[in-house]
């Protein structure tokens, strides 16, 4: 597996994007379930038409693709492929304050493209999960440990303390703000019309350091040409709703820039283990 992984990275960026297109589809069409996660996810979000679909199924397959290429591939290269960076003044101005950083890369565009070019700009901590293939966790940390510029941690207590300490440095964290937090770590807030148990984690950091919270992607740039990185602060509160409400609106916003690249197969809405589900 990982010597075919290392060999995948060697591709052009094009030739990843143009085999991966088509692999989501063959993907779409042999598995049920993922038929069904995107299909379900679309439609009760309201973007559930078939010409949309077929672009989710494509831009999907191009981001599991391209994934070893950003894992393997040097720093510097992999930071080259953002062509434009939209909203950077955003981090200059944080940084000024020296409280630190917390930046959150949803599951839109290529998040892993984002930490990287992040890294190559300033210091960051990133905090994973292992992925359900534990033959790719080595592989993974490669790509997302890089020195003093970019180190990654684990998504329990061990990690949150080291996520603290880079803030209270003056550094940048890194978050990925859709993932389904475990029981105790979350509250159940409105995605796209539906409860979805929303981690808490960003707020309890930001009221601890008074650290600014910053919203970015990569989005996928049409053949193969690279991304384009975008970042920019949260949405304003509406009182009187939760933290976590503001956290998913202002995602709904950035998503619905580019929705054909956000990941509908990661189910968003399910119930953790011992967590109660929703009211209603």
């Amino acid at each position: 597996m990982q010597f075919l992984l290392r060999l995948v990275a060697c591709f052009p960026l094009p030739l990843l994007h143009a085999i991966g297109a088509v692999l989501g589809w063959v993907v779409y069409l042999i598995s049920p379930r993922y038929r069904g996660m995107i299909g379900h996810n679309l439609r009760a979000a309201g973007l559930g038409s078939p010409g949309m679909r077929a672009a989710v199924v494509r831009e999907t397959g191009k981001g599991a693709l391209e994934i070893p290429a950003i894992w393997l591939r040097p720093h510097r290269a992999v930071a080259s492929l953002v062509g434009e960076a939209i909203g950077w003044e955003h981090v200059e101005i944080a940084a000024k304050a020296k409280q630190g950083l917390i930046l959150l890369t949803p599951h839109l565009g290529c998040w892993e493209v984002s930490g990287q070019y992040i890294a190559s700009r300033l210091p960051i901590t990133v905090m994973y999960a292992p992925p359900n293939l534990r033959s790719l966790e080595p592989l993974m940390q490669a790509g997302r440990n890089r020195g003093a510029a970019m180190k990654s941690v684990p998504a329990d207590m061990r990690g949150v303390r080291a996520m603290l300490k880079a803030l209270r440095r003056g550094e940048a964290i890194g978050i990925l703000p859709d993932q389904v937090p475990g029981v105790g770590e979350g509250e159940w807030a409105e995605f796209f019309g539906r409860p979805a148990y929303t981690m808490t984690l960003v707020g309890r950091l930001a009221e601890q350091t008074g650290a600014p919270v910053l919203l970015c992607y990569s989005r996928r740039l049409p053949w193969g040409r690279g991304y384009r990185f975008e970042i920019e602060p949260l949405l304003a509160p509406r009182p009187p709703e939760s933290p976590v409400r503001t956290l998913n609106r202002s995602l709904e916003r950035f998503i619905l820039r580019c929705p054909e690249q956000y990941l509908w197969s990661y189910n968003r809405y399910k119930v953790p283990a011992g967590v109660r589900p929703p009211a209603g």
